[in-house]
């Protein structure tokens, strides 16, 4: 069974509180729930993470590498400006492993600064505005 880590960034660890209208009712510990399940339906085994802290995000990323594990990386708000999260992303893709960036509401629908991702262009693929089911679409992408 391969090993994916699922990598979430600053405020995730939020989610059922933060905002619902935008990232719906789910909190963090039924996002971690559903992606084990569906992981597992993959023939995948899932490793799910939460960071406020951006040097912890680059070092699972590193780990990522080292241990030759394909990611699904939801950078939340490093997503528009994190060129040190873009590098370690990039040391992913460029070891041959997958990255797969995902967003829970779609940025494009949101204000102006959240059009943008610096990890976009290095990415295997981009999926966003399909709430959780973000996550598990990137797992059959796996």
């Amino acid at each position: 069974m391969d090993k994916v880590l699922v990598l979430n960034g600053p405020n995730l660890g939020r989610l059922g509180s933060r905002e619902p209208e935008v990232y719906g009712s789910a909190n963090f510990a039924e996002l971690t729930a559903t992606v084990i399940a569906a992981a597992k339906s993959e023939n995948l085994s899932a490793d799910v993470r939460q960071t406020n802290d951006e040097a912890e995000l680059v070092a699972w990323l590193h780990e990522a590498v080292d241990s030759k594990a394909n990611v699904i990386l939801n950078p939340a708000a490093f997503t528009h400006y994190s060129y040190a999260l873009r590098d370690a992303a990039t040391l992913v893709t460029n070891a041959g492993l997958k990255l797969i960036e995902v967003h829970i509401s779609n940025p494009h629908s949101r204000e102006e600064f959240r059009h943008n991702s610096v990890i976009s262009a290095i990415a295997t693929g981009v999926i966003a505005g399909f709430g959780v089911d973000s996550y598990v679409l990137a797992l059959k992408a796996l």
